[in-house]
């Protein structure tokens, strides 16, 4: 009859120590996604700034217009939006 309670007490504490396993994995797994949905959406804005800025050197070419297309000016772009590729090509545009 001891022998019955002594595995009833393991049994719990096992399944109190998967419970604490289960609890931790979620919690630093919301931890490593809030980072990489952060990094995902910078990545794609620094993509779309890329693709704005080869459109923008497209048709600001017959004009004069024309924004080197990097990393860096691609994830300004892309970061800042419209007013970031107005600020890239005043910057370009004027030095």
């Amino acid at each position: 009859m001891m022998e019955d309670m002594m595995d009833v007490g393991m049994e719990a504490g096992i399944f109190l120590a998967y419970a604490a396993g289960i609890a931790l994995i979620f919690f630093f797994g919301k931890m490593l996604v809030i980072p990489a949905r952060f990094m995902l959406k910078l990545l794609l804005n620094g993509a779309a700034g890329g693709a704005l800025l080869v459109i923008l050197n497209f048709f600001g070419g017959a004009i004069g217009i024309t924004v080197p297309v990097n990393l860096i000016t691609a994830f300004a772009a892309g970061a800042l939006g419209l007013p970031g590729i107005a600020a890239l090509v005043v910057y370009f545009f004027f030095w």
